[in-house]
């Protein structure tokens, strides 16, 4: 005798509501992208991912609640990035310095509308108090992927990329790998 299957029945309206709820993230930020934090309202949004007013109000109560939301968002998506160029730098067995070079240069060049939207929520943070814990959550995450025995140099060495990417941001033309690699090179070797 065989035992019945158990399925797991999926509860539609639960998955209708992250896939609007990440519509709205992803439109959040091209709106950040586009006209800056300042221009988000929920009823740019709304008209940004092409879905009703009342979707947006539904979702995130709050504008607040919305920009958490889109700043855990772009957090979630460079850890995923940055572990992936962990993770290619240990398959092929190289140092991490191109990796990183590579990764900074595309978010200086291609990406770099992105990069300036994600800066502008982080920046926020020091302005909005309900931000703040989306924003120190980038150093925890980034802590919890990379093994460092010494916090203080780890510490200098997150400041240190932020610095590049700010810099990289009002550069008229962004830095290449290649002018960014020894930097990054410089910043990565063992200290005395």
């Amino acid at each position: 005798m065989t035992t019945p299957r158990r399925y797991t029945k999926v509860d539609g309206r639960k998955a209708r509501g992250a896939r609007r709820r990440a519509e709205l993230i992803k439109a959040t930020l091209r709106v950040i992208e586009r006209d800056g934090v300042a221009g988000v309202t929920h009823r740019v949004v709304a008209a940004e991912a092409g879905v009703p007013l009342t979707s947006t109000t539904y979702h995130f109560a709050s504008l607040d609640d919305l920009l958490v939301a889109t700043l855990l968002w772009c957090t979630d998506e460079l850890a995923t990035e940055v572990r992936d160029v962990l993770e290619r730098a240990r398959i092929k067995n190289t140092s991490a310095t191109a990796e990183v070079a590579v990764l900074l240069a595309e978010a200086l060049g291609p990406r770099r509308g992105r990069t300036m939207a994600e800066y502008e929520l982080y920046l926020m943070a020091a302005r909005r108090p309900a931000l703040r814990p989306a924003a120190r959550h980038w150093l925890d995450v980034l802590a919890s992927l990379v093994e460092h025995d010494d916090e203080v140099a780890f510490r200098a060495f997150l400041a240190a990329m932020d610095g590049l990417l700010v810099q990289g941001l009002i550069d008229d033309e962004p830095p290449t790998a290649q002018q960014l690699g020894p930097v990054v090179d410089y910043l990565l070797r063992p200290r005395k």
